[in-house]
């Protein structure tokens, strides 16, 4: 579940470069020395305007130091960057006291430090800086010098007015703070389990080329392997029966040709897998997605069409097995007694439907499940299911993956929806079953959760040969 706190996790291990801010004053060096220069200059309009060049002159001074004393890919710590942008709300403070305090249109600038600070610094931080632009905001309704004006008798704004201004600021610098935060809290959420998710395919398509790996390491060690089983031969020829080293020889000479034998096996187990299971049945992937979670005591039913022909042929993808496998080790691990796996597929379209007799989503979780870091396991299913589900759901391979993070739901979502899916949700509804003896309606509890997966079948088996070329030719490469 997103949280909002004030020791952000999201945000602990994010250092802003330090080139960034630089840059960031860079410009707005240029645009405050283009405006002084402007308005006092062009103008004519009267105010401190040697005071602000000083000012901004500070600005550059400090830009230089900081490019001369630490690398260009330097990051700051939390404290230094809200030092920094500190500073940088503080001599915009000063140049808004010289030029007419909350009356200068200017002084919505005030908003620029708390924004940078949201999106890249935690809430705390954050809140530090706030209060201080606050300070300075008050201070400028009383402490200011006359707004520049062309007769040299500016305007009297009422201080209700100014108060106006004081307090839109505060409420838009705390509306746009809270809003940048929440979205880069949520960007970086979304970044990291995407990373988790490259991780786990990367994890599966490096088990899926574990065969590759073996015909190339029997292909290295047929050379050398062949050389000793040669020259074991030759000694064997030279030696006679009695000799003390015949028996070591006539070892290491049936020990090579075992070594060959294991090799040539490995051979040929990547050849039949790449003919036996490179493509395969639609039937057969279900059943393969299904066997790892058969014998837990709760029954999987596979249902398919009567007719099973002109069924779809699909590669064994290893982001689309891993995803339909996560969906339903939860559907087994949340379920009573059954889990119903249903498959139909048309000229069109392939549809797959995974569905269990268990407690179903929760409602405070249906409408955000598959967003990163949402989980129903601490307080949705613990009501529910045996003690054997507990243990499995407490040892399965995706909780160690994930830590319990509610990961799980949002890779199987993203592996499935870049072939192509199209992933819903939803629970399942009570059925009438007729009258009782009262002669009232009674309905049958039925509980559960219901996850629907649809492909276009065209789509999916394009996509399905694209990556069979891409493999390929990666492989040549390789080669």
């Amino acid at each position: 579940m997103l949280t909002s706190s004030l020791a952000d996790p999201s945000f602990g291990n994010r250092h802003i470069k330090l080139d960034t801010l630089v840059r960031l004053r860079w410009l707005a060096i240029g645009g405050q020395t283009v405006a002084v220069v402007i308005v006092h200059w062009l103008l004519g309009y009267a105010f401190e305007a040697w005071l602000c060049l000083a000012l901004v002159g500070l600005s550059a001074w400090l830009n230089f130091y900081l490019q001369f004393h630490f690398r260009k890919h330097f990051r700051l710590k939390s404290e230094m960057a809200t030092a920094l942008l500190a500073y940088d709300s503080c001599q915009l403070g000063g140049l808004l006291y010289l030029t007419g305090g909350l009356q200068n249109p200017f002084a919505l600038l005030l908003l620029v430090p708390a924004v940078i600070s949201a999106t890249t610094q935690s809430a705390r931080y954050t809140i530090f800086l706030a209060g201080i632009i606050s300070l300075i905001a008050t201070l400028l309704i009383w402490f200011h010098q006359p707004l520049p004006w062309a007769q040299n008798n500016p305007p009297e704004l009422p201080l209700l007015y100014i108060a106006a201004i004081w307090v839109a600021i505060l409420l838009t610098m705390g509306f746009m703070s809270v809003y940048a935060h929440r979205v880069a809290q949520e960007g970086q959420l979304l970044s990291d389990a995407l990373s988790a998710t490259e991780l786990v395919l990367a994890k599966e398509q490096h088990l899926s080329n574990l065969d590759g790996l073996a015909t190339a390491a029997a292909h290295e060690l047929g050379t050398p392997l062949a050389t000793i089983t040669l020259v074991a031969k030759e000694l064997e020829r030279e030696l006679i029966e009695d000799d003390p080293i015949y028996d070591d020889v006539l070892l290491l000479r049936t020990q090579s040709e075992r070594c060959r034998e294991i090799l040539g096996k490995l051979r040929s187990l990547s050849s039949a897998e790449d003919a036996t299971f490179a493509k395969m049945r639609l039937k057969a992937l279900i059943s393969e997605v299904c066997e790892p979670h058969l014998g837990f005591g709760i029954e999987i039913v596979q249902k398919f069409p009567p007719n099973l022909e002109r069924q779809p042929v699909l590669l064994r993808n290893p982001g689309l097995l891993y995803g339909l496998g996560n969906l339903l080790e939860n559907a087994v691990d949340y379920a009573k007694g059954k889990v119903e796996l249903t498959a139909s597929w048309s000229d069109s379209q392939i549809t797959l439907r995974i569905m269990d007799d268990g407690p179903g989503f929760a409602d405070d979780v249906i409408n955000r499940l598959g967003d990163p870091y949402v989980t129903t396991r601490a307080h949705h299913y613990k009501s529910s299911g045996s003690e054997a589900n507990e243990e499995k759901s407490g040892s399965s391979g995706q909780d160690q993956i994930n830590g319990g993070l509610g990961l799980g739901f949002f890779i199987a979502k993203t592996l499935l929806e870049r072939s192509g899916a199209k992933v819903s949700i939803a629970n399942r509804q009570s059925q009438p079953l007729g009258k009782d003896k009262q002669g009232g309606t009674n309905s049958e509890q039925i509980t559960g959760a219901i996850v629907l997966i649809s492909w276009s079948r065209h789509e999916l088996e394009a996509d399905q040969y694209k990556r069979s070329k891409f493999d390929a030719k990666l492989n040549l490469e390789t080669e």
